[in-house]
Formats: C-alpha cells, structure tokens, sequence
C-alpha cells in the first residue's frame, strides 16, 4: 500500500519528524513531500484537503488522514515500542488533536524555521516525491 507523508518542509520540528520516522522505518513504507512543494499541492488537491494545510498530512491508499490521526497511523509501521501509540486512535480526535494542535500552533516559535528544506542523503532520496518534469 502506498503512504504519502506530507510535512511541512520550513519547520524544524516537522524535519526533525522526518528523520525521526525514516531512523524507525527500515522497510520503506513512507515516502515523504513537503506540504510547499508541487507534488504536496497536487496530492492535497487530489485527495480534497484543505489548500491552507500547514500540518503533518498522511496519505495512506486511497484515504487521507490529518493531525493526530496521522501521527498515530505512521506509528503502527515504526519499529520499536512506537507501534503502541496507535491504540491511542480509540481517544476521539478532538480530545487527541487538543495537544497536536497546541504544538503546531507553536512550533516555530519553539523550534524554528528554516528558509529551505534540508537535502535528504543518497540513501534517503529515493524516499521523497519529486517532480521528475523539474530535473
């Protein structure tokens, strides 16, 4: 099954996430786009989510999932003890996305901002879309 990890690619934090979720992810099965890239619109428009999402987006078949949702579905791949947060999914969502929403309000302001996505490494590009029409 294709999953699709759209992240915001000027927050630290959410580049932190990245490298966090590709350390916990050996057998590939995220890829990754930044939200202000070409391929994240276009996926955001094809799967009818809102234009102005500035969040951690998972896109996962044919089904989009947005804050916490998202968060705990990547989760169920990781290896490690990280797989345990998915049961959290039982928690409503508005209840879960109380503390998502009170990081990414303030994740610039605690973690910064950069001009630029980072550039993954050799081993890491083939993990993140890339507009092929651009090279």
């Amino acid at each position: 099954m294709k999953r699709i990890i759209l992240f915001d690619g000027e927050c630290n934090f959410c580049d932190y996430s990245v490298q966090f979720i590709i350390k916990r992810d050996p057998k590939g099965h995220f890829q990754f786009a930044s939200l202000q890239s070409d391929i994240g619109k276009e996926l955001l428009k094809k799967y009818n989510a809102p234009q102005a999402m500035d969040s951690f987006v998972l896109i996962e078949g044919n089904h989009c999932y947005f804050k916490s949702s998202a968060a705990l579905r990547v989760c169920k791949h990781l290896k490690g003890a990280w797989k345990l947060l998915y049961f959290l999914l039982v928690v409503p969502s508005p209840l879960r996305d109380i503390f998502y929403e009170l990081v990414a309000k303030n994740r610039y302001k605690w973690f910064g901002k950069k001009e630029r996505c980072i550039l993954p490494s050799v081993e890491e590009r083939e993990r993140f879309l890339v507009d092929r029409r651009k090279e």
